[in-house]
């Protein structure tokens, strides 16, 4: 059975969220006619009322939560850093939970804290939710008085402030680094085709490659359905077999990066001399692979620090009904030694 709410209740009567949040806690300005009704149904139907909702203007935690698909991203240990030092700034302290990725834990985690736990998330969706395309809790936390602010991964639907990177401008600029120095076989390995994200940087190397005047080759291109790291080079091996003319990878994680670089490696490849690889995500690995990993830089930190002080904005402002901000943070290419540099080709 579906958990009824306090609008399902003002609904059910006609009156307003008001009117039902005063019978409930036996108001002197309802009548007793009207409180007896309501506090009859909502006994009926087993309400249980959200604090946050019922009394957000005279009750704070001075808590958010923090809601990040998986702990192993070193992307979304950036973002929680940013939230934590922005929220600290600001007085607040910062509940950290982990979807795993679960559509589940993701709803009932949700449902846990709105009970007055804390007053606002920040929310990056798990992929099953993504997948699923059911939104309703983040909707129904909105109705409720806790307001979120999504990030990286967020719903195009859901009315409520947003910070985004910009994946597909990241992916087109790779694409012509890349071409600016010298290849022209660029394949493309996703570990998250069905995610927003990585369909944003799929179409910004397409266009990348329109741009640069190369074919599209869909045998260089690999979505990996596989979470599991250790598989991923026997995954990425086949294109490697399948493409002897392949010259460079662009990968949507330094794990699939790094892969793709051992595979070049072991079948004879320089790199960067004769071969390039690029993967997202500005991680230890990138800084400590061998060679050195060139990335995309999503600026985790500028982004956690940025979802965090919209929200706190939000629930420190006396306006109600405020508009919903999306705001994109700008990617920068960190070049290392898995790629040679437009300079020096042009020396």
């Amino acid at each position: 059975m579906k958990k009824i709410t306090i609008k399902d209740i003002a609904a059910k009567f006609d009156v307003s969220i008001s009117t039902v949040s005063k019978a409930l806690n036996d108001s002197y300005e309802i009548s007793d006619k009207t409180k007896e009704k309501i506090k009859k149904y909502a006994k009926k139907k087993k309400y249980k009322p959200n604090f946050n909702a019922l009394s957000l203007k005279n009750r704070r935690t001075k808590t958010i939560g923090i809601m990040i698909p998986n702990m192993l991203n070193y992307f979304f240990a950036q973002v929680f850093k940013g939230v934590e030092k922005t929220a600290n700034l600001n007085g607040y302290k910062v509940i950290t939970c982990i979807s795993n990725e679960s559509y589940q834990k993701e709803v009932e985690t949700m449902e846990t804290l709105s009970n007055g736990s804390i007053d606002g998330f920040i929310v990056s969706m798990a992929e099953e939710t993504e997948i699923k395309n059911d939104f309703s809790h983040f909707t129904t936390s909105i109705e409720q008085g806790t307001p979120i602010v999504m990030f990286d991964r967020v719903a195009k639907n859901v009315s409520c402030d947003k910070v985004i990177a910009d994946d597909f401008q990241a992916a087109f600029k790779t694409v012509k680094h890349l071409s600016n120095t010298g290849c022209t076989n660029i394949a493309f390995v996703s570990t998250i085709s069905n995610l927003s994200v990585g369909k944003e940087r799929y179409t910004g190397y397409l266009k990348g490659l329109e741009q640069a005047e190369m074919p599209i080759k869909e045998s260089l291109i690999l979505n990996i359905q596989e979470n599991n790291y250790k598989r991923f080079e026997a995954l990425i091996t086949p294109l490697f077999e399948n493409n002897s003319e392949i010259d460079s990878v662009i990968a949507t994680s330094e794990q699939a990066a790094i892969a793709a670089m051992k595979i070049a490696h072991k079948r004879g490849y320089k790199i960067p001399e004769n071969f390039s690889v690029i993967g997202f995500s500005n991680g230890i690995l990138s800084r400590h692979s061998n060679p050195k990993l060139t990335t995309v830089s999503q600026h985790g930190e500028i982004m956690g620090e940025t979802a965090a002080q919209l929200l706190i904005d939000k629930l420190d402002s006396k306006i109600e009904n405020q508009s919903s901000n999306t705001k994109v943070i700008q990617t920068d290419l960190v070049e290392r030694n898995s790629t040679k540099t437009f300079l020096k080709l042009t020396k």
